[in-house]
């Protein structure tokens, strides 16, 4: 019962990170880029810090280090992901499948950041290939044209490869620093910190909440992202990586552009490209090669799992 009880919670934790690529771009039509997502983390935040202070005995980082790990977070986790994700999603050209693509590269660069900056991590040649596969896998999806490389949203493509990279470097940096705090603490200030430095932003950018138009769609996004892909999924992410782990959890990268791909295609008519599906697949390909020696420990675990009654 219980592996049919994580199947499903990975399955929607799947779904509302997909489907959030979508609620994005459908939300961008109403409000400017940064402010959209500074509003988003203004409501996950309070909502997250909530549930710190419910699950934890310790909602308030203390120490330097738990401070410099939550300015991490707050930084590249939530203010440079965001920012140059919904920025990147603002090109006609950029599908919400696509978008989801380039994001799923960040389990590859999480490993090639891990390898540059933790000492007990070091990029064999296999894991080097597996790197730059996912590297050959962005160019394929992003199919940049030489003679105009302004246009078909080759740039927005490399923003939101931006936002990969920055979210995996966060995740890389939080981990060199020894600090003894919950993965909810975290989070929660995080969130809240991203969200000051993105309303930051939004007004250096000229941004203004007289700039946003109010209806049905726009909040209905709004809501979604907030409630949906950022608190409960966040929720769902705690539950399920204290079981099944890191590598594991990974794979909800490689899942969530299937039903991004889904949610743009039954919500805003959007068709995948060939070269959406084959980066993909290049960009699966080099996380196998990063992640063979973890795959292959899991591979045992995993079938006596399903073998069992």
């Amino acid at each position: 019962m219980t592996r049919y009880r994580n199947l499903l919670l990975f399955v929607l934790l799947a779904a509302a990170w997909g489907s959030a690529f979508m609620a994005i771009k459908a939300g961008l039509e109403y409000i400017p880029p940064v402010l959209f997502a500074a509003l988003r983390y203004d409501v996950a935040g309070v909502l997250m810090l909530a549930y710190a202070f419910y699950a934890t005995d310790r909602p308030l980082p203390r120490t330097r280090e738990q401070w410099t790990v939550v300015a991490i977070g707050a930084t590249l986790l939530i203010a440079g992901y965001h920012t140059l994700l919904f920025i990147g999603e603002t090109d006609p050209a950029v599908t919400s499948a696509a978008a989801a693509v380039i994001v799923s590269l960040s389990p590859v660069l999480t490993s090639g950041f891990a390898r540059l900056f933790l000492s007990d991590e070091r990029l064999t040649t296999v894991g080097l290939a597996g790197l730059l596969l996912g590297l050959v896998g962005v160019a394929i999806l992003s199919n940049p044209d030489p003679n105009n490389l302004l246009s078909g949203g080759a740039v927005a493509k490399f923003l939101i490869f931006g936002a990969a990279a920055a979210f995996a470097l966060g995740s890389v940096l939080t981990r060199r620093v020894d600090a003894d705090i919950p993965i909810e603490t975290m989070e929660a200030w995080s969130m809240i910190g991203g969200a000051l430095i993105m309303h930051g932003v939004s007004a250096g950018m000229g941004e203004s909440v007289a700039d946003v138009v109010w209806t049905v769609e726009s909040v209905a996004a709004l809501a979604y992202l907030s409630l949906v892909a950022s608190a409960l999924g966040f929720l769902i992410y705690f539950d399920l990586l204290g079981r099944l782990g890191a590598i594991e959890i990974n794979l909800v990268s490689y899942v969530a552009p299937i039903f991004a791909a889904l949610a743009g295609w039954a919500v805003l008519d959007e068709v995948p490209t060939v070269y959406t599906v084959v980066g993909f697949l290049v960009i699966f390909a080099g996380f196998l090669l990063l992640k063979r020696r973890a795959i292959r420990a899991e591979v045992p675990r995993l079938r006596r799992m399903v073998s069992r009654p």
